[in-house]
């Protein structure tokens, strides 16, 4: 019971966004200042990476 390639790309796919949305959380809550903005554009980033990764499901 292995997973495949799609499998992974799904994981990383949802650790990705988990990971994005928790940085934003955290660029709006709990840093306010100049660190916030920082915080906001990685998790945006993560975000973006985590589309790609969805786009390449069904593709890899």
């Amino acid at each position: 019971m292995g997973m495949n390639k799609n499998t992974v790309l799904g994981w990383a796919t949802f650790i990705m966004v988990l990971m994005g949305l928790l940085l934003i959380g955290l660029g709006i809550f709990r840093y306010s200042d100049v660190s916030g903005w920082g915080f906001g554009a990685v998790g945006v980033g993560f975000l973006a990476n985590a589309w790609v990764f969805n786009a390449l499901k069904g593709r890899v």
